[in-house]
């Protein structure tokens, strides 16, 4: 029981690969006929009919073992060496005898008689494939299902285990500075400027008196001038110092620093766009922020999630947290995959791409993601 669950997990085996196993097991098959032709011809009778019989013969045992060993294991020498094995595409078992005749049996009528044209048709169903399982037409005839069990590559554990933010250079760049406000200085009043100290640099020039009309001079000269005080003895007089106030030098006022404009909102900001997620079991919503696809989709510890999706699979092709998908700081919706077992595929205009895990793809209204044997398709609403 361990063993068909830990089947279902593989991944879909790729075309290429399959397409190598089947020419390695027609390869062995037909050198094997080819050499009991000969052997028949030269050892045993070289009548026609001999050497076809034998021919016949060997085919015919051929197809038997071969069918037998496929439904036992899901294995066959071209898939040993491909690492691939065909097993129930609901369980992950072995798919049995019966059905293993009827699916090499297709195959074979599919081959020689048909010139090779059979086996193109058959390939062109698997490519077309709706579930985007690669199965044939063979493979739905005997329920089963190719799978690629190579172990997968090891990945160095990343330390970081935190959400992941999705960021988008090129939106950054084009969103307006937010606007900063100018500090504004204290004004002081007229008092409290009076009352600070000049700097001890500045110098205080002597203030020069008014000039005076020639007629008010000679009066003025003319004109007994009393000494402001009495020289003490033995000290020459000096003339009066003079004094002036604070108040009586000029001030310097600071100019009044001019108060900031709020910068305005930018015109031409688009508004905000909605964007909804349709789902082929007929759930809609509208995307509020991260959503996490999968089976039992769980998010990462401190990841901040507005949606959980969980998604049944018919064929366990659905893993347990298998994407993710939510809007950028641009407004628009990326996806991308989180290390699952059978990928996640975008579909856009009928052309069919494979995510790479950990890689964040931008999607586009009317495309398509696979997740699995399950589909999401993405609108956007104004």
């Amino acid at each position: 029981m361990i063993r068909q669950q830990h089947d279902t997990t593989y991944p879909i085996a790729q075309l290429e690969r399959r397409f190598t196993a089947f020419a390695v097991d027609r390869l062995l098959a037909w050198s094997l006929v080819v050499v009991v032709g000969v052997v028949t011809a030269m050892l045993v009778s070289d009548e026609v009919w001999t050497v076809i019989g034998a021919v016949a013969g060997t085919v015919v045992v051929l197809w038997l073992v071969s069918s037998i060993v496929l439904g036992a294991t899901g294995s066959s020498p071209g898939k040993a060496l491909s690492g691939l094995r065909v097993v129930h595409h609901g369980t992950g078992t072995p798919i049995g005898v019966g059905r293993a005749l009827l699916r090499s049996l297709v195959l074979g009528v599919a081959g020689l008689p048909t010139f090779g044209i059979g086996l193109a048709a058959l390939a062109w169903t698997a490519v077309e494939e709706r579930g985007r399982r690669r199965r044939g037409w063979h493979d739905h005839l005997a329920h089963s299902i190719v799978v690629d069990v190579r172990p997968p590559p090891a990945v160095a554990d990343v330390a970081d285990e935190g959400p992941r933010h999705i960021v988008n250079l090129t939106a950054m760049r084009l969103v307006p500075a937010p606007p900063v406000e100018a500090v504004r200085t204290p004004e002081r009043s007229e008092q409290s400027m009076r009352r600070q100290q000049l700097p001890p640099e500045v110098t205080q020039q002597p203030i020069q008196p008014p000039i005076q009309p020639p007629a008010a001079l000679a009066q003025t000269v003319t004109r007994p001038v009393a000494p402001a005080y009495a020289a003490a003895p033995g000290q020459a007089p000096q003339p009066p110092a003079q004094q002036t106030s604070l108040e009586d030098a000029p001030t310097q006022r600071r100019p009044q620093p001019v108060p900031a404009q709020p910068v305005p909102a930018n015109p031409h900001q688009p508004p905000a766009q909605r964007w909804r997620a349709h789902f082929d079991n007929g759930e809609s919503f509208v995307i509020a922020g991260l959503a996490l696809v999968g089976r039992r989709p769980e998010p990462r510890n401190g990841e901040q999630v507005a949606h959980l999706i969980p998604l049944q699979s018919a064929d366990m092709s659905v893993s347990k947290t298998h994407a993710q998908f939510g809007p950028a700081p641009d407004g628009t919706i990326v996806v991308m995959d989180r290390g699952s077992t059978n990928g996640t595929v975008l579909v856009r205009q009928g052309m069919s791409r494979q995510l790479a895990p950990g890689r964040p793809a931008a999607l586009l209204p009317g495309d398509k993601v696979v997740y699995g044997d399950r589909e999401m398709t993405i609108t956007r609403e104004l």
